[in-house]
């Protein structure tokens, strides 16, 4: 009798424990956070495994992993909750073909990536693009585009930095060449001389609004106090652009992105032209992954993508962010949840955090 007046408290407690929706949605970023038990199979799991979803009534939620072994209970065969997480293996894999793709003279290919970290070359795939948000061939492209810029930028010939970044062929560099660089190589190596940036301000609760796009789409967001000063930092950043100031109807792109910072439940998907390095790109690509109203991790972010130690230059690549709200480097939060830096000021990122928690 005491049991079964015990049950529904139980399921109330459980059911109503934030971590249990975080269960029910197989959470990987949760693993390793709390771990559950389930009486009627006697196991117990991680917040991700993909096991058949139990009854809340059944399952306890515990703090540790050494609690959930004192349950006596057998650790899953799925979830394998005693050792290192799909996710967190997966992400070790992708780190050997990312340094691969970094260190390689040429282009490896999908399956001697696959054949490197001992997978399929189909699984590899669907891996490597739930892990970087990017198919092996973008960041491939992404990594040679890289190189490109940094050696049209040292003054190297057009020529010899397309060689050099593994392209073996001029032809195929063209074909891709504006979507690379945001411009020909051309005026790429002469600092962008010539190509056209439109933007306007704005002004919002948080302050006055820069928006500021190439022909790609996006190119810069910003935020301030002073409207003249976000205008010098669209000149620093494009130095040798011709900036043009927009007319009424690049003013409501500007009016988008003021009405979703105002409220953010209305969403904003802009056409964007992120410009960065190939590392850069996986942080910004995941960051545009993270929903509205949920702030993650700098260690989460990395292992993401593939780099479970590289907590500082995920960090560093929020912190290079040009593009604000679009790509929400302001959910990304430290590990014990408070919140660290942020280009445009601690007090908007809290304001923006709290106001995307309650839309």
């Amino acid at each position: 009798m005491t049991e079964l007046m015990e049950l529904p408290r139980k399921t109330v407690a459980t059911a109503d424990d934030p971590r249990w929706a975080r269960i029910v949605a197989r959470d990987h970023t949760s693993d390793g956070q709390f771990w559950y038990s389930v009486a009627t199979t006697g196991v117990y799991c991680r917040p991700s495994c993909p096991s058949r979803g139990a009854n809340p009534k059944n399952v306890t939620i515990h703090d540790t992993l050494a609690a959930a072994r004192a349950t006596g209970f057998r650790p899953c065969k799925r979830c394998k909750p005693d050792g290192e997480s799909l996710e967190a293996e997966n992400a070790v894999l992708v780190a050997k073909a990312c340094r691969l793709i970094e260190e390689s003279g040429e282009a490896p290919s999908l399956a001697e990536l696959a054949d490197a970290v001992g997978l399929s070359a189909s699984y590899f795939h669907r891996m490597f693009k739930a892990s970087t948000g990017l198919t092996p061939r973008e960041y491939v492209t992404a990594h040679q585009a890289e190189r490109v810029r940094e050696r049209l930028a040292q003054g190297q010939s057009v020529t010899a930095s397309i060689y050099d970044a593994g392209f073996n062929s001029s032809g195929r560099f063209y074909e891709k060449a504006n979507g690379m660089l945001g411009m020909t190589p051309s005026k790429y190596r002469a600092g962008g001389a010539d190509s056209d940036i439109r933007f306007a301000v704005g002004q919002s609760s948080l302050g006055a609004i820069l928006v500021a796009s190439s022909d790609k789409g996006v190119a810069a967001i910003l935020i301030g106090d002073d409207p003249d000063a976000l205008v010098r930092d669209l000149q620093d950043r494009f130095p040798k652009a011709r900036l043009i100031g927009g007319d009424a109807d690049y003013e409501q792109l500007v009016a988008r992105v003021v009405g979703f910072i105002e409220a953010p439940g209305i969403g904003l998907d802009l056409p964007l032209d992120i410009r960065g390095t190939a590392f850069q790109q996986r942080v910004w690509q995941a960051l545009r992954e993270i929903p509205p109203g949920k702030t993650v991790s700098y260690a989460e972010i990395a292992r993401a993508i593939g780099a479970p130690k590289a907590m500082r230059a995920v960090a560093g690549a929020c912190a290079s962010n040009n593009i604000a709200v679009a790509i929400p480097c302001h959910r990304v939060v430290r590990n014990d949840g408070s919140l660290s830096g942020y280009a445009w000021g601690v007090e908007r990122k809290r304001a923006l955090i709290e106001r995307e928690a309650a839309a």
